[in-house]
């Protein structure tokens, strides 16, 4: 993609987002996750009702009279988009493929963040962390995040979000808002996840196809499995084939949504061809 054509895409991009988040999504963003922390602001002579637990006991000792710390809500919060960048992102069955969408819903929640002037770092991963952007403020900042979004060539096409998980826990010492999007198609990160919700606030929003959910009785066809690279040939017409396609389809879904409510994380499922700002609104208005 030459830069003229890139900074089109960015700009397309930029636009329809950022309408969104001004408009929809930042009073919705901010009620969801503001008073998330809490910092200290002052010290004031102890009033009748006051906590007892937070009296300042140097500053009693000093004056001789009692004194308590004031704390008062964090404004500024840092989020942080995961992205999953692997094979089966560029899966695609009508007018979008799900990578598209996975651009905008991160544009759209690095926006709304902005509006709340908060910091936005991104991770870009497959079967590895392939990129990461610390988390900073800023409209150029932003706009980064998208070209990397959008232009980003992975290594790996496969996925392990395990490992992105551990990357996330090593690099914010500080809690963060979090939003890992992905397909999910994997398994064996529920130890990571669990460790990694104690001390995030984690939302998982799985992007998926409806054709991905059943395989049509097409007869003999030639497969490509996107993460792997391998094409096999499949045998759609046997009842068997597809009925064991669907379970082990399903058995991933089911424990991506098992994993993250065990964990305390949230979740959103959006298809393709739905629209995401009504599954986003309807995911915040619940928090």
């Amino acid at each position: 993609m030459d830069t003229k054509e890139l900074l089109k895409k960015v700009r397309k991009i930029e636009i329809k987002t950022k309408r969104l988040s001004n408009h929809i999504f930042s009073g919705e963003y901010h009620s969801s996750f503001k008073g998330r922390g809490m910092t200290f602001s002052e010290v004031r002579q102890y009033q009748y009702g006051d906590d007892i637990r937070n009296i300042d006991w140097n500053v009693t000792a000093r004056y001789n009279e009692a004194h308590v710390k004031v704390f008062e809500e964090e404004r500024e919060l840092t989020m942080v988009l995961m992205v999953d960048i692997s094979g089966s992102e560029g899966f695609g069955s009508k007018s979008q493929f799900k990578k598209d969408i996975v651009t905008e819903i991160a544009a759209t929640m690095a926006f709304s963040a902005t509006q709340n002037n908060d910091k936005i770092g991104l991770i870009l991963f497959s079967d590895n962390v392939e990129l990461y952007i610390p988390p900073k403020k800023g409209r150029s900042h932003v706009l980064r995040i998208i070209r990397e979004l959008i232009e980003f060539e992975p290594k790996s096409h496969k996925t392990d979000i395990s490992q992105a998980l551990k990357f996330l826990s090593g690099t914010q010492k500080k809690k963060a808002i979090v939003f890992m999007i992905s397909d999910f198609m994997a398994e064996n990160y529920e130890q990571t996840l669990k460790i990694a919700s104690k001390k995030h606030d984690i939302t998982g929003v799985r992007v998926y196809d409806i054709r991905e959910e059943k395989i049509p009785n097409l007869g003999m066809v030639s497969m490509l499995d996107a993460e792997t690279g391998k094409i096999q040939l499949v045998n759609t017409g046997s009842k068997t084939v597809r009925l064991n396609y669907e379970k082990h389809y399903q058995e991933r879904v089911n424990y991506f949504k098992d994993i993250f409510s065990k964990s305390g994380a949230g979740v959103v499922n959006t298809r393709v061809d739905e629209n995401y700002v009504t599954k986003l609104l309807g995911y915040f208005k619940s928090r």
